[in-house]
């Protein structure tokens, strides 16, 4: 406030004594080791910061600013951006993504196989019924309807989204196992228009669950090529990450190749130790085919833990119609024994840790595997999966210990690897703490910036930037983000390298990252001094595609 006070005398002095007044910005950032995204090496520097904009980088000595900062001892860098995030629903509860603004992240790219939209009633009525401790009315109905609602509701954090081919096949066909018939793909054809030019980012799909995977490969084509059209990417969590892995590798770049458009897998890996051998095939399956010129990436999350639910080991045909299918499955003796006999274990019971229950009376099982509940309940680890999945009435969140930190490193050195959390963004309070886990929710960036860069030494901290920031906007086509560059928005942050630390573990996820400072979001602070402003915002930031309304 005070140099809002001296700013008329300043400019008084400036026309008496015939100096330039001093440029003033709304925010200066002062001294700070500016990582600006390219990968080139850091150097000391100033930014200013006018509205949302970035207005000025360099030596900027005789600037003022209302608001001044001085960044000596900290890294600034550019927002960072978690390729896939979960928080489409945690958001809706906490809009201040507590758990990812204080690791740094300024943009969700959301919709992993499914979205939030386009939904018809059905789907509508569906996602009310599976709610958890999460409730929410569905005021929208397509996707771009969903992006805007987050945003005039208010969020911390820039937001995105794909459209889910998965989503897409429920509004057109249900849970049916089947090609779609003409009119069918025509209807899913026009809903990615639609979704494209709405503002999404690309489609994706999630080829190991219901109704995504069954989709087959020309299918995906034809609705890839209607990305193209738009200039947008299509984005897989590839049909097998064990056994099978190198052909999902090479399906997902038989379809760049086809729709003539680029292609990344999320979460690359190979699960389950006897697949770990299978990493350096694949990757070189992607480096042959981007020598070819095809534009094919990966992203990753920091641990050798993967997460998702505890149906994903029950035999295909138990999961073909989705959840209720699976339950009146259950009920039925035969197929329940058929069912417990095909159960394809890829990592061990004891390696199974239970996180997330529907079933409140089934809670005091968190932090459990599932050996251990077939311990204590006297059966199989094969029936004791089948009745806690009935008796949850929910597929169940698991955390499975599948993957090699050796694998980790190498994925990390990768030049074409973005950075991910596969997870929610979470407060650690309220209705989030009545469900565990995984400790990528409030670590995986901080756990890059920390223990694989500064402890670890396995890449540099301006090649780390580059991965959270450049390389996925620039995958995603993305206008004036991504980078610390004049007439850009102003996603920045400001950390020390030498503390920012997670601190999640398995046992006691909830915990906050340490070590980031300041975060601004289009030119308005969101952390302040390691603190939540209480600040939303955050943006629907819209893909290539997106066709103004005329």
């Amino acid at each position: 406030m005070k140099i809002l006070k001296l700013l008329p005398i300043i400019v008084l002095m400036g026309l008496i004594f015939g100096c330039t007044a001093p440029k003033t910005y709304d925010i200066l950032i002062k001294n700070g080791r500016i990582t600006d995204g390219s990968g080139q090496k850091s150097y000391i520097g100033d930014i200013g910061i006018s509205a949302d904009t970035i207005a000025a980088i360099g030596t900027l000595e005789k600037a003022l600013g209302i608001q001044e900062i001085d960044a000596t001892g900290l890294t600034v860098a550019p927002g960072f951006i978690n390729m896939l995030s979960w928080a489409n629903e945690s958001l809706i509860e906490d809009g201040r993504s507590q758990g990812d603004i204080r690791q740094g992240v300024t943009l969700e790219v959301m919709g992993e196989g499914h979205s939030m939209g386009p939904l018809n009633e059905a789907m509508k009525e569906e996602m009310e019924e599976e709610q958890g401790s999460i409730t929410y009315d569905i005021e929208w109905t397509s996707l771009g309807e969903y992006l805007e609602f987050m945003e005039k509701k208010g969020v911390s954090p820039n937001i995105t989204s794909f459209v889910g081919n998965g989503t897409l096949r429920e509004f057109a066909m249900g849970y049916e196992n089947r090609p779609p018939t003409q009119d069918e793909m025509e209807t899913m054809k026009r809903l990615t228009r639609e979704a494209m030019e709405e503002g999404a980012v690309g489609l994706s799909t999630s080829l190991i669950y219901v109704p995504s995977g069954h989709a087959k490969t020309d299918e995906i084509i034809e609705l890839a090529k209607v990305v193209a059209a738009y200039d947008g990417m299509y984005i897989s969590h590839i049909r097998d990450e064990e056994g099978g892995l190198l052909d999902a590798v090479k399906e997902l770049i038989s379809i760049s190749e086809k729709a003539k458009l680029p292609a990344e897998i999320y979460h690359f890996k190979a699960s389950g130790t006897a697949n770990w051998h299978l990493l350096d095939s694949a990757i070189t399956l992607i480096n042959d085919a981007r020598k070819k010129g095809l534009a094919i990436t990966t992203d990753m999350y920091m641990y050798n833990a993967s997460s998702t639910g505890l149906n994903v080991v029950l035999p295909a045909w138990a999961k073909e119609g989705g959840h209720a299918a699976t339950m009146r499955l259950i009920e039925d003796p035969l197929k329940r024994q058929k069912m417990m006999d095909e159960i394809d274990f890829y990592v061990p019971p004891e390696k199974i840790l239970l996180v997330g229950f529907r079933n409140k009376n089934l809670r005091n099982l968190i932090g459990k595997t599932l050996a251990e509940v077939a311990k204590e309940r006297g059966k199989s680890p094969n029936e004791t999966l089948v009745d806690l999945i009935y008796e949850d009435d929910s597929r169940i969140q698991v955390v499975y210990f599948s993957m090699s930190e050796e694998n980790i490193i190498k994925k990390l050195k990768l030049p074409y690897m973005s950075i991910c959390s596969d997870a929610g963004s979470y407060t650690n309070e309220g209705v989030f703490l009545e469900q565990s886990t995984h400790p990528r929710a409030y670590g995986s960036f901080a756990r890059l910036l920390g223990h694989y860069v500064r402890e670890e030494n396995v890449i540099p901290l301006e090649e780390a930037i580059y991965k959270l920031t450049t390389l996925p906007a620039t995958n995603l086509k993305l206008k004036r983000r991504g980078a610390l560059k004049e007439g850009y928005y102003a996603d920045i942050v400001l950390f020390d390298a030498e503390k920012i630390t997670d601190h999640a573990t398995y046992e006691n996820p909830h915990q906050y990252a340490t070590g980031m400072i300041h975060v601004f979001v289009n030119g308005t602070q969101v952390l302040k001094d390691g603190v939540h402003t209480g600040a939303m915002p955050g943006r629907f930031v819209k893909g290539p595609g997106y066709r103004k309304e005329p």
